[in-house]
């Protein structure tokens, strides 16, 4: 099961209450106060851990609270701190607050955390009242209640390339092809319902994460088909390779279909749409690929545009090559950026 959106309620631990007590020992004249501190709540904090990579644990369990602080005691004592609560979630998650839609966190890294919610403080025993003018003090403070927040966790999948295109343009074949990725393959709209990631060797030294995300259809950016389920999918990605096939199944015109899937990316993120895009023509094996790969060239204005085939490996090999040189030329950018 694969979920990349929940919404959860973190509830932290609240803090022990302070104890009232009085030294009552053997040979101890004027024992005075000795009531401890109560120990602070544990809080709620959410970590990206690597292996993690789905939402699917918070799917069915709405409600996460951490441990509460004990009261303190005589003699002194404070009371026992309660337990940190830690949420392990998939890297690649945004935390955001139910109630003001705000972004608390991108947690991109496996490491990355936050305190959701914080515990609450443990309250003073009478001990920390004594004073010259008040000897023998009554005076106790509660714990504080800790913080409780609604959440919702998004999973953004996190890939050097994305690929794109109507349902059953052939990415998860392509996937299957250039990785060890073993996604689900079949002949009807929507096999893939959920992204797949695979490692696509270049040479010895370099290599890229592919994502193949769930086909789009017209209408994705107000939500039909699997729209922003997956749409967010698609922002992490650094570029995307658009994947057109030349005789789709539904008798769609090819072009009109490249230009449906340009326009709910425009509609959904103008950023997105500014993103590095390579086109490639699927199924080259199909008899009218080539017509369709011509046609395109022209009615873009593009001489860019590939030829390949998942089936036979034509146009892979230039494929994957410009993939790199492409991610080489961004990692150049970002390091100049920095510098």
């Amino acid at each position: 099961m694969f979920v990349d959106r929940v919404e959860i309620e973190a509830i932290a631990g609240r803090g022990g209450n302070g104890c009232m007590a009085f030294r009552r020992e053997k040979h101890v004249p004027r024992g005075g106060p000795c009531g401890g501190d109560g120990g602070n709540g544990g809080s709620v904090i959410v970590r990206a851990k690597s292996g993690v990579n789905s939402l699917v644990a918070f799917a069915h369990q709405r409600h996460w609270r951490a441990e509460c602080g004990s009261p303190g005691l005589g003699s002194n004592c404070h009371g026992k701190m309660g337990q940190d609560l830690v949420l392990d979630v998939p890297p690649g998650t945004v935390l955001l607050d139910k109630e003001s839609g705000m972004i608390l966190r991108d947690l991109v890294n496996p490491g990355d955390e936050i305190v959701a919610a914080r515990g609450g403080r443990g309250g003073w025993g009478n001990l920390h009242f004594k004073s010259s003018t008040n000897q023998a003090p009554r005076d106790t403070t509660m714990g504080g209640m800790g913080e409780q927040r609604r959440l919702i966790f998004e999973l953004k999948t996190i890939a050097d390339v994305g690929l794109i295109g109507m349902p059953n343009a052939g990415k998860s074949t392509l996937l299957s092809r250039l990785s060890r990725a073993r996604p689900e393959i079949a002949d009807y709209p929507f096999t893939t319902k959920f992204p797949n990631l695979g490692l696509v060797s270049v040479d010895l030294d370099r290599n890229f994460v592919l994502a193949d995300i769930p086909g789009l259809i017209e209408g994705a950016a107000q939500g039909l088909g699997l729209g922003h389920d997956f749409l967010r999918h698609i922002m992490r990605a650094g570029i995307l390779v658009h994947l057109v096939e030349p005789m789709p199944m539904d008798q769609t015109d090819p072009i009109e279909n490249y230009h449906t899937i340009r326009k709910e990316l425009g509609d959904y993120s103008s950023e997105l749409a500014e993103r590095p895009e390579i086109l490639a023509i699927t199924k080259a094996e199909l008899p009218d690929a080539k017509m369709i790969h011509q046609m395109m060239c022209e009615n873009l204005g593009r001489s860019d545009v590939f030829l390949i085939s998942a089936v036979t490996g034509l146009g892979l090999n230039q494929l994957v090559t410009k993939i790199a040189s492409l991610l080489a030329e961004q990692n150049h950018a970002e390091l100049a950026a920095v510098k």
